[in-house]
């Protein structure tokens, strides 16, 4: 099975693709492109990238059911904008490529009851491309502020929600992907296991019989779950929290003026997919870049990559994310502040 490579796309075919885009930055390994990923991916970026992409991974606009500058829709309007991405996402992933996208909950309007509109949008998304779910993730982040406010802080007859889900999809059963990538420390107690080498063998309740050497061989670290998590009960320091305001990015944008993007990803939970499901070279794509955490994760991991975000002033400040361009790039400079941004 031919795998992407360096090669496969050329200089003067990227050149020519990017000719009538507008481009916010670039690094030696990738480009961020000001406009609306539906259109520049029918164009000619698209051709020229077509079967090419490792990862697409992103986290699309989620259906609130308040309206955010970042352009979510709502409602079965948003359903059928991302099942119109299924097919032409599917063309541009390598036939062992896979697809990860983040998706978060939603809760009716005016009501304390959940939405299935997310599971709706997966599903669906999933059947119109003919994908295959290789797996399902959750991302579980404590520091989340208990919303819905009203059900959770005022009536109190609900919990706080605190996990997304991301669907990691594919064309092929069996995408590229290596475990062995994203291994974590092992616990305490696995640890002392292997210095003593005494574990508890024979049948278990499930009907497992697990012999005396099952769990003896030392490798680099251990599988990590399909919860991610940031410490915690689960002890799974894995993916951290987005809450914090002390990063490049959000100085970066509080030194030119301009309001960061709402809704940042954390840089680990990027990183962990494109470890998990790619190698150093294989071209990372996210069509809903907003500020851009894929480019960055990806440029951190040697891997090429192609963010595409709509809003021009969310594109220009993720330049904020590469601190290595700000000497010499002018791209943001004249990004205009917001009424009222600090």
């Amino acid at each position: 099975m031919k795998r992407p490579s360096r090669s496969d796309v050329t200089p003067r075919s990227w050149a020519k693709a990017k000719a009538d885009l507008e481009v916010a930055y670039a690094t030696a390994l990738g480009t961020t492109i000001i406009g609306k990923s539906e259109e520049i991916l029918k164009g000619p970026l698209g051709k020229t990238l077509k079967g090419k992409v490792q990862l697409v991974f992103t986290s699309p606009p989620f259906p609130l059911n308040r309206k955010k500058r970042y352009g979510n829709l709502e409602g079965n309007k948003f359903k059928a904008w991302l099942k119109g991405y299924a097919k032409q996402l599917k063309d541009l992933v390598a036939a062992d490529g896979s697809i990860v996208i983040e998706m978060g909950n939603a809760w009716q309007p005016r009501l304390p009851v959940m939405s299935t509109l997310a599971l709706e949008t997966l599903l669906a998304f999933k059947r119109e491309a003919g994908l295959y779910l290789c797996q399902e993730f959750i991302w579980y982040n404590p520091a989340k502020l208990p919303t819905p406010a009203q059900w959770v802080t005022i009536e109190r007859i609900r919990v706080k929600d605190a996990f997304t889900r991301l669907w990691w999809l594919s064309p092929s059963p069996r995408p590229k992907a290596d475990n062995r990538r994203v291994l974590i420390p092992y616990s305490d107690a696995m640890r002392s296991l292997l210095k003593t080498k005494k574990y508890n063998a024979g049948l278990r309740p499930s009907h497992h019989n697990i012999s005396a050497t099952s769990f003896l061989k030392k490798n680099r670290g251990a599988i990590p779950p399909n919860v991610l998590s940031y410490g915690g009960a689960t002890g799974n320091l894995l993916i951290g929290s987005n809450t914090h305001n002390v990063d490049p990015y959000y100085d970066y944008c509080k030194t030119l003026g301009v309001v960061p993007h709402p809704a940042r990803m954390p840089i680990d939970l990027a990183k962990f997919f494109i470890q998990l499901c790619t190698e150093p070279g294989d071209l990372v794509l996210d069509p809903f870049a907003g500020s851009n955490t894929t480019g960055a994760a990806a440029e951190a991991l040697g891997r090429r990559w192609v963010a595409v975000e709509a809003e021009a002033e969310y594109a220009k400040a993720s330049l904020g994310r590469f601190p290595s361009l700000w000497d010499r790039s002018r791209a943001v400079k004249g990004a205009r502040p917001r009424s009222g941004s600090r």
